[in-house]
């Protein structure tokens, strides 16, 4: 039997907006407002907000917190100093992904994992049964009692300013505060998933109406947008962002992801180490690249990259027309030989076979502004 899909606090602010729901994670979820093109824009060069209130929080406390999850993840957690985010990822022994996530430390003894929507329940199983026999560790699902606002793009800070003292400018990049928005007590996070500047909140669920509503007020002057799933995974796609489930899960390996650089060997030990070390000393058979069409055409997630005769060598993970490019770009995973950039690829569209190049990624990247210190 089905489960029935979950609203989140800020499903009728979403119907008030006129977005097209859709069922997405086990949530109804807006895909989009006004349409993902404007959407997209009005992050990139204005602001848009979003409701990510269907991602997963997970708390890990007690004195043994730190050094415990520094065996489940891949990066290193002892180096984080108090008030700081991590990219990080969760693996199995094989070294193939469980999850790729955010780590917050508050203090020695006190951690936040923002996970994705769909691998909550999985996460926290796999979490939780990797704890049984260490002492010093409490893990709690505290997902459905917190709702989490992303205010992005260049005017995100001038947005979200006028609801909180907090001084926002004197938070670095991956850096966050518990402070009050609207009075109302939040973590305030400068972090996101677009490739803009801006911030992340999370508070709790009653909070949330009044402060998405204060906001569309707030950002009025600057072309504030609400902006949908849609627009949320071309904004990522651009960045260079990764997606679960499409660019990397249980059947990928983080190298093969391209995760190197969130993966410490270094550390004494963590989830599949030493499978990512036999894979490393053997070598790559495939791996993750970004790709542009070179003829007409959209590659989409499933379809495939093909060899001159026709066979089946690789597949595309993600793929779209880039609002803000003006191009077709994607991820896909290929042989080895063939994921140097320039090098052509072919991809089966409905049929027809198209060329690409492969090319560097993240496609799009912002200009950056120097922080106040």
């Amino acid at each position: 039997m089905k489960t029935e899909a979950k609203k989140t606090p800020l499903y009728d602010e979403h119907v008030k907006c006129n977005a097209k729901i859709v069922e997405f994670a086990g949530f109804m979820m807006p895909l989009e407002y006004e349409g993902v093109i404007a959407e997209h824009i009005a992050v990139r060069e204005k602001v848009g907000m979003f409701d990510v209130s269907h991602m997963g929080e997970l708390w890990v406390t007690g004195n043994n917190a730190g050094a415990w999850l520094q065996t489940m993840v891949t990066n290193n957690v002892l180096t984080m100093q108090p008030l700081q985010a991590q990219y990080n990822a969760l693996l199995y022994p094989e070294g193939t992904v469980v999850d790729d996530l955010l780590v917050y430390k508050f203090n020695d003894n006190e951690y936040m994992l923002c996970v994705n929507a769909a691998n909550v329940d999985k996460d926290f199983k796999w979490l939780t049964h990797h704890d049984e026999d260490v002492e010093g560790v409490n893990i709690e699902n505290k997902s459905d009692e917190i709702a989490q606002i992303a205010v992005q793009g260049p005017s995100a800070l001038d947005t979200l300013q006028p609801l909180t003292a907090v001084q926002l400018d004197t938070i670095h990049y991956y850096r966050f505060i518990k402070g009050e928005v609207l009075g109302k007590e939040a973590i305030i996070s400068r972090t996101g998933y677009t490739g803009e500047d801006g911030f992340e909140l999370y508070l709790k669920n009653e909070y949330a109406p009044a402060i998405w509503q204060k906001l569309l007020e707030t950002g009025k002057p600057y072309g504030i947008k609400p902006a949908g799933l849609a627009a949320r995974d071309t904004l990522r796609l651009e960045a260079g962002m990764l997606l679960y489930g499409n660019d990397m899960d249980q059947c990928t390996t983080a190298l093969e992801a391209g995760l190197d650089w969130i993966i410490k060997f270094e550390k004494d030990e963590f989830m599949g180490k030493e499978s990512l070390l036999d894979q490393k000393t053997r070598g790559l058979v495939r791996k993750l690249i970004g790709f542009e069409m070179k003829e007409p055409g959209i590659a989409r997630h499933g379809h495939t990259v093909v060899d001159e005769e026709g066979n089946d060598i690789g597949y595309v993970c993600s793929g779209t027309f880039s609002p803000y490019l003006k191009k077709s770009i994607g991820l896909a995973y290929v042989p080895i030989q063939l994921s140097t950039v320039d090098s052509e690829i072919l991809i089966n569209i409905r049929d027809k076979i198209k060329k690409a190049s492969v090319i560097q990624f993240p496609f799009y990247s912002r200009k950056r502004k120097t922080q106040t210190k």
